[in-house]
């Protein structure tokens, strides 16, 4: 009886070990499908960072319109219902948009319409009531001569961090209190006061509510021609650590896109993962983009645009980070033909649904075929 029990024991955990091998190789088993491609009625033609806000199953794409039409097409932000893939409307804009991201309601009520922060063109950052989206925007001057680019949020200071990434002399960082509706800092990339020469522009922020920091990618400066990740601190608004990225990063043009991934890791679009309490970096081969999405009901990451500009690498967030497989999205066209392209993602995280806007074709929704695209708790 004895040896009968242990075997029935050894074989239940034989079976154990076969289902959790199973499932850790699973996300490379499983397909992707296109759901549906969402066209938008002006067209799509330039576009720029899209956001989702999973708690109120919104999309928002900072379309930049198409001046050459006739005729033309102004700026907007098209905002699409992620649960029924629609269109729902569209928010103009006097210049156009480049970031974008939701801050959601209050802490009582976060999926309650909140406000829309967009980076325009003509360097204001515009806050939208998304109660009223096509009411006036409040705008905060960033005070550049080129666009306000890329945001991030911090919820416990209340602050909105936005980059002047072409800026000259130099390009810089406006700290935005969204309470007052007014700049209150700034961290100029000119190799003065302690900064680093920025010779490469600034790209994608995030914020970390672990460490309660801000970190940017920089693609180059003076001191790495590499690229790095910045650490900032929103309450002293200046730069705590420098995190040099690797020579494979480099290659691929320095890190871009950002996001903040399980077990304080942060991942860029070069492919550098970065342990931020170490600061050790390893390198995934094989993948690159612009914007990057980390969704937290996959555990992947999703890099828009490849360096083909029309693919999305789809990288394991867990170690050892393995890429799962590489969607086309795009075409490279017969000229005159325009190519079709993307270098933008953003994912719901409630329904496991991906959402890549794609240039003359409008914004395509992919899922993988687990949930049928309902999501991991339909």
């Amino acid at each position: 009886m004895k040896l009968k029990g242990l075997y029935l024991l050894t074989l239940a955990v034989l079976l154990s070990l076969v289902v959790i091998a199973y499932a850790a190789d699973n996300d490379k088993l499983v397909p992707y499908r296109l759901l549906t491609t969402i066209t938008i009625p002006n067209g799509l033609v330039g576009f720029d960072i899209s956001w989702v806000d999973s708690a109120n199953a919104r999309y928002y794409l900072a379309n930049r319109g198409n001046a050459t039409a006739t005729p033309p097409v102004p700026p907007e932000i098209d905002v699409i219902d992620t649960k029924h893939n629609k269109l729902l409307y569209s928010i103009p804009l006097t210049s156009a948009g480049n970031g974008v991201v939701a801050i959601n309601g209050s802490t009582e009520e976060p999926d309650q319409p909140g406000v829309l922060v967009v980076g325009t063109a003509d360097s204001h950052a515009l806050f939208i009531d998304l109660a009223h989206p096509q009411a006036a925007p409040i705008a905060v001057s960033t005070n550049g001569n080129h666009r306000a680019d890329e945001l991030a949020y911090d919820p416990l200071d209340r602050v909105i961090l936005i980059a002047n990434d072409q800026d000259v002399p130099a390009p810089y960082v406006s700290f935005i209190s969204t309470e007052a509706h007014a700049v209150v800092g700034k961290i100029v990339y000119d190799g003065t006061l302690g900064n680093p020469q920025s010779t490469g522009g600034i790209e994608q922020s995030v914020w970390d509510a672990a460490t309660r920091r801000f970190y940017i990618s920089i693609p180059k400066t003076a001191a790495n021609a590499n690229g790095e990740i910045d650490e900032i601190n929103p309450s002293t608004m200046a730069i705590t650590k420098v995190f040099p990225t690797s020579a494979a990063c480099g290659a691929r043009g320095g890190p871009a896109g950002l996001a903040v991934i399980p077990g304080q890791h942060l991942i860029a679009s070069c492919g550098d993962v970065l342990d931020i309490a170490s600061g050790s970096v390893l390198n995934v081969a094989g993948v690159s983009g612009d914007e990057i999405w980390f969704n937290s009901g996959d555990d992947r990451v999703y890099f828009a645009g490849g360096l083909d500009r029309i693919s999305v690498n789809v990288v394991s967030a867990l170690s050892p980070f393995n890429v799962i497989t590489s969607l086309t999205v795009g075409l490279i066209a017969t000229p005159p033909a325009p190519n079709h392209t993307t270098h933008s993602v953003a994912a719901d995280s409630q329904l496991n649904r991906i959402f890549v806007p794609v240039s003359h074709e409008g914004v395509k929704v992919y899922t993988d075929d687990r949930d049928n695209g309902e999501g991991p708790d339909n």
